[in-house]
């Protein structure tokens, strides 16, 4: 996402979140990658297996999904269905990505506020996950992955806004 037209403080805070979920992506998917394998090869050759993995792999999957989700828009490089736009001229394009813009944000701050609504409720039930986790922290990744997308996008909207006005060069 182009930060130059922001200040220099929310500039370095965007790159430190960045590192920062791009280095929990790397572990998670290491971690996942490494386990699964370790799994394969525990059951193939030495009859066992670690317990509680396979639960911890699905929700290793989940958070990566949702990582993958965050990071993916940082700079919309996700999926997308662009039937139109793409031939219409450059300020009318952007005017349409705004109105994108202000849909994809709505979205996901009501996924994530009822996402925060489920994690709430799972607290109160007191369920585990691996024995001594509180299933609702492994949850946490819904509400804030949702709201991560959300903030991105505002900051595209942001973007797209000058873009439609004229206030900022269009590629």
């Amino acid at each position: 996402m182009p930060t130059r037209h922001l200040s220099p403080v929310l500039t370095r805070l965007i790159r430190i979140v960045t590192g920062i979920e791009n280095g929990l992506l790397i572990a998670l998917l290491a971690l996942m990658v490494s386990l699964a394998g370790a799994q394969i090869v525990l059951r193939n050759l030495l009859n066992t297996s670690i317990l509680d993995v396979d639960q911890l792999l699905r929700l290793l999957v989940l958070w990566v999904a949702l990582l993958g989700a965050v990071a993916a828009s940082r700079e919309a490089k996700h999926i997308g269905v662009d039937v139109i736009s793409r031939w219409l001229p450059g300020r009318t394009r952007a005017g349409v990505r705004v109105l994108t813009d202000v849909f994809t944000i709505m979205v996901c701050v009501l996924l994530s506020w009822q996402a925060w609504r489920f994690v709430i409720s799972e607290r109160g039930a007191d369920e585990k996950a691996f024995g001594a986790l509180p299933i609702w922290l492994a949850e946490l990744i819904l509400p804030v992955a949702f709201a991560l997308i959300a903030l991105r996008y505002l900051l595209l909207l942001v973007h797209h806004v000058r873009q439609s006005l004229g206030r900022e060069e269009i590629k």
